[in-house]
């Protein structure tokens, strides 16, 4: 099989998994009873009633939505967009102090009102997929209004980045960890990473040259403080100064980022930083292929000095699929295509729920799906496995109509 057959047979594929996964989203996540969304389904798909309602879950939601409709143009998904703007907007906007709390309870009431800057660039990712989907010139103005306020809050002009978190009324923390298994550190990649991509998708609804200015910042705080180019491979955990405080790889960060890096420095057209960026990306690929996959393709989740996780969870399998499109457009080595087949048909195999519908949060070593993880959570959201469909998609079809 020739690779434009293989192409045209992943997109046919990913668009029915897309479909799939949009309706599971659309039809099981809506809490009619309190409003907006529900923020917990086990893995056997029964709602845990009062589970509490994060930013990320809501926002990914919305970008989840946005990006659909934007490429499918359902009414139904702008039904569901249009419910998860209004939710964002009306419960977890702070009306007083501005930005987004952390996580509500089930009923709509904060429960944390912390600030991450995690959750303030998700929501600029979603308010701005919205404004491109639809034309919604108010969510363009939240967008807009967050990016000020990560700008005003959290940017750090000492050392270059932004720190991790705030209080509601944007002083200091003493905790400032974006979750329990994170380093309570300033300044991190994940919140570097995810600043840098919904910064990305503003540009282009809004391409403002101080916006641009703080992306190419971002490319520079990646290439000269987060990469180790030794290694190939992201550090996650910084103090404020940019010392490294981890050795811990993440092997779906690095394939995730690969191409988020590459796709700023393109959209910022910044034909300088390109081509430097390019190498960066084919680093952490090839790193995670060779240090990171088991040898049926599938993605390991991470590794400490000598110590291999070797769970499998959702969304680095995701993610690869793109990191890997990504490198063989930069190429045209047919090697990455065959990864993203081996990938590809490990997700189909083990990943999809067949039964109870969306993806398995983790897959163990042998196979077998763990149990104890849901399907909807605090943390497990549609967009990894949505966008990495919806640009496996877009990217294909690019190469088909060449």
């Amino acid at each position: 099989m020739d690779t434009i057959e293989q192409l045209e047979i992943l997109s046919e594929e990913m668009a029915l998994e897309l479909e799939n996964i949009l309706e599971f989203w659309s039809m099981r996540t809506v809490d009619q009873k309190y409003g907006g969304f529900v923020g917990c389904i086990d893995q056997e798909g029964d709602v845990v009633s009062e589970a509490s309602k994060s930013a990320v879950l809501n926002t990914r939601l919305l970008w989840t939505f946005a990006a659909g409709y934007r490429l499918i143009g359902s009414e139904k998904l702008e039904q569901m967009a249009t419910r998860a703007y209004r939710y964002l907007v009306d419960k977890f906007w702070d009306k007083e102090f501005g930005g987004l709390f952390w996580e509500l309870d089930f009923k709509g009431e904060v429960l944390n009102s912390r600030k991450q800057a995690y959750a303030q660039g998700f929501g600029v990712y979603a308010f701005t997929e919205l404004y491109l989907a639809t034309g919604n010139k108010e969510s363009l103005e939240y967008a807009k209004k967050l990016y000020n306020l990560i700008e005003t809050h959290f940017s750090e002009s000492t050392f270059g980045g932004y720190i991790e978190a705030l209080d509601r009324e944007w002083k200091p923390l003493a905790d400032m960890r974006l979750s329990e298994k994170d380093a309570n550190l300033p300044k991190s990649m994940n919140t570097h990473l995810h600043i840098l991509e919904p910064y990305t998708n503003l540009y282009r609804a809004w391409p403002d040259q101080g916006l641009r200015e703080r992306i190419l910042h971002l490319l520079d705080i990646f290439q000269t403080k987060i990469v180790n180019h030794k290694t190939g491979h992201f550090g996650l955990f910084f103090d404020l100064d940019w010392t490294p405080k981890s050795d811990i790889v993440s092997f779906g960060h690095d394939i995730e980022g690969a191409w988020l890096l590459h796709e700023a420095a393109i959209e910022t057209a910044a034909t300088d930083r390109i081509a430097d960026v390019q190498q960066t990306a084919l680093k952490l690929v090839n790193s995670t292929l060779e240090e990171g996959t088991d040898r049926d393709g599938s993605l390991f989740y991470e590794k400490e000095g000598e110590q291999l996780d070797t769970d499998k969870h959702w969304w680095p399998q995701a993610e690869a699929l793109v990191g890997l499109m990504d490198v063989w457009e930069i190429t045209e080595e047919n090697r990455y295509i065959t990864e993203i087949v081996r990938i590809w048909d490990f997700i189909k195999e083990n990943v999809i729920d067949y039964e109870n519908g969306e993806w398995f949060g983790r897959i163990d070593k042998n196979g077998n799906a763990i149990s104890t993880e849901d399907k909807v959570g605090f943390w497990k959201c549609p967009y990894h496995n949505t966008r990495s469909m919806i640009e496996m998609i877009n990217r294909i079809n690019k190469e088909l109509i060449k």
